[in-house]
């Protein structure tokens, strides 16, 4: 998640007292009580990884400042620095920082944060504590990211992406997972393995250390027989085997190459590099038992666009690029209601052109809509080769295999219609529970064979953005 359009200055906040004078190592930033002199400070890195610095003024040091010191220790070229940022982070929460923060100051405000944006549990939310860490800057775009050839950037680069791989924040298909993790394992134990030393490296590191843990560990759990998985497992490695093997005796394998290899492949996943944030949308109902149920999302963000990715299976559940969707948030009118981050798209039912309307519910929503909207004012300030290359590879990537791009787009006409793919990658949108309406320009009502207009005035292309007006006959869909 970012801070995006929010006034959360350091200097600007009134901080809560600590809460507990009980301060993990990972919360060193914010754990010193004398400020005034120097102090120890640990910057993480992907990697189980960290950067030690002695830092005095800690209370007051913002993170343009910080950011000399972490770059210089680390030795990044001056033409990178965008292209890394400092985060705020824990298992509630993850902040990317402004140049203006001041982390000491944000750590006291965390609970505050906490509450506001996150569902957590008071017990959770008295015992959780960020630490900072030096990770990709979601802004930054992949276009410039591919022209980066120092080996020691592309490193950080890569154990960022391998992270939300493993983790399956980047969901991707069995020939994506089985070829970043053959480039792992030739990363982390050279090329030259045979096949009895695969087998020895595999054993004692687990297939979770280079496929998704999701896909090594496997969804069948007590169902599951010993017998099953143990083949499945067999198949797995098999897999990676083949694709180390076919690695090891191809041109090219230096670690420089390796890691570019590797990126590269992650590039062609849509929401590399996105922001995420947690939600909920609601499930089909499939009977009057089921009815109220809602499935955990999560929801990533880049300058391409908007990705909806079930949280339990690792799948896309919606797609969209900006000049694809309109969007809004509303705030709680009553108690026990939820914010709710608004998604328009177009749709089809029985041959007729919808609209269609995705409810995402969370207390991330106003970050969401601001960091939507910031996207789009960057991608417009953004405009030349460089907005042309990133707009065409967002464009390419979401193309079904073996089939063409529509030639309609834009709010006058049809866009290209969301198919439904075997891809994990591919919008599923027949599994969605989405409001479908069309406007005759004198009210809203469902499957009007007229093509509508907008339901929303907020829309990507416009310069201006006005509030969405909900009904009540929307409202009961």
């Amino acid at each position: 998640m970012i801070i995006t359009g929010l006034e959360m200055e350091g200097d600007d906040c009134s901080f809560p007292p600590d809460s507990s004078d009980d301060h993990s190592q990972r919360g060193s930033v914010a754990s010193s009580a004398t400020l005034s002199r120097a102090q120890d400070v640990l910057i993480y890195l992907f990697g189980e990884s960290a950067v030690h610095l002695n830092v005095e003024g800690l209370g007051s040091i913002n993170v343009q400042e910080l950011g000399r010191s972490v770059r210089e220790a680390l030795h990044i070229p001056e033409s990178v620095q965008d292209a890394f940022a400092f985060w705020l982070c824990s298992p509630l929460l993850d902040l990317q920082l402004k140049a203006r923060h001041q982390p000491y100051k944000l750590c006291r405000q965390w609970q505050d944060l906490l509450y506001r944006f996150t569902e957590a549990s008071e017990e959770d939310i008295s015992q959780d504590e960020p630490y900072l860490q030096f990770r990709r800057n979601v802004f930054y775009p992949k276009s410039k990211e591919l022209q980066i050839d120092d080996e020691a950037v592309l490193k950080l680069l890569y154990e960022e992406a391998r992270s939300n791989i493993l983790s399956g924040r980047y969901p991707c298909d069995p020939e994506h997972w089985t070829d970043l993790g053959a480039l792992s394992l030739a990363l982390d134990e050279g090329t030259g393995l045979d096949g009895q030393q695969f087998t020895s490296v595999i054993r004692e590191k687990k297939l979770s250390s280079f496929l998704p843990a999701h896909v090594a560990m496997g969804s069948g759990g007590l169902l599951s027989t010993l017998r099953g998985k143990s083949s499945r497992q067999a198949g797995l490695e098999q897999n990676l085997l083949q694709a180390y093997t076919k690695l090891s005796t191809s041109a090219g394998s230096s670690p420089t190459q390796l890691l570019r290899q590797y990126l590269t492949t992650c590039h062609a996943l849509p929401y590399y590099g996105s922001a995420f944030f947690f939600g909920e949308i609601d499930k089909p109902a499939q009977g009057i038992l089921q009815r109220g149920k809602r499935k955990a999302v999560n929801v990533g963000i880049c300058l391409e666009g908007v990705y909806v990715m079930d949280a339990k299976e690792k799948h896309v559940l919606l797609g969209l690029r900006f000049n694809e969707l309109s969007w809004d948030h509303s705030y709680p009118e009553e108690e026990g209601d939820s914010h709710i981050l608004w998604l328009e798209f177009d749709g089809e039912e029985d041959g007729t052109p919808v609209n269609k309307l995705l409810k995402i519910y969370s207390k991330q929503a106003e970050l969401m809509s601001g960091f939507i909207e910031f996207c789009v004012e960057l991608k417009s300030a953004s405009e030349g080769a460089a907005a042309a290359e990133i707009d065409g590879e967002a464009s390419l990537s979401q193309q079904p295999a073996g089939k063409e791009g529509g030639n309609k787009n834009g709010r006058g006409g049809r866009r290209g219609m969301l198919h439904r793919q075997s891809s994990v990658v591919c919008s599923r949108v027949h599994s969605l529970n989405t409001i479908s309406y069309v406007d005759n320009g004198k009210e809203i009502k469902r499957l009007k064979p007229k093509r509508a207009a907008s339901f929303f005035t907020r829309q990507a292309s416009a310069a201006t953005y006005s509030a969405v007006q909900m009904t009540e006959s929307l409202e009961q869909g």
